[in-house]
């Protein structure tokens, strides 16, 4: 929302760098430059206190990496991890919908809902 009311305001004051508004454009480019990572970051999953601590490390552009190293590494784990529940969970329905629809009291899916236990894949 706020990307798309920064937009609406640059549409309204014109075109930046020109006029009246010149005076301030330096710090609208800079907001606006920062708008890109941040909605890229955003699509990418980054939780927003991600976002501000690489914003923040940005800050230094001769500062060593490392922290931003480590914040997507730590990301990338935590991607890794709901990607393995979501494969476990996968498994574990397609072997629940493989019942052949004879009667409820031979229902795959009745049996596994009602006892954990059955479940072929405990990740999910």
């Amino acid at each position: 929302m706020q990307v798309l009311l920064l937009h609406a305001d640059l549409d309204r004051e014109g075109d930046p760098g020109k006029g009246e508004h010149a005076a301030g454009d330096g710090r609208r480019g800079h907001e606006v430059r920062r708008l890109s990572p941040i909605r890229h970051a955003r699509e990418l999953g980054f939780e927003v206190d991600a976002i501000r601590q690489l914003l923040s490390l940005s800050d230094d552009p001769n500062r060593c990496c490392g922290e931003v190293h480590d914040i997507t590494k730590a990301y990338l784990a935590e991607v890794k991890d709901r990607i393995a529940r979501l494969t476990a969970l996968r498994d574990e329905l397609e072997s629940m919908v493989a019942c052949d629809n004879r009667r409820i009291s031979e229902c795959r899916i009745i049996e596994v809902l009602a006892d954990h236990g059955q479940c072929q894949h405990c990740q999910h």
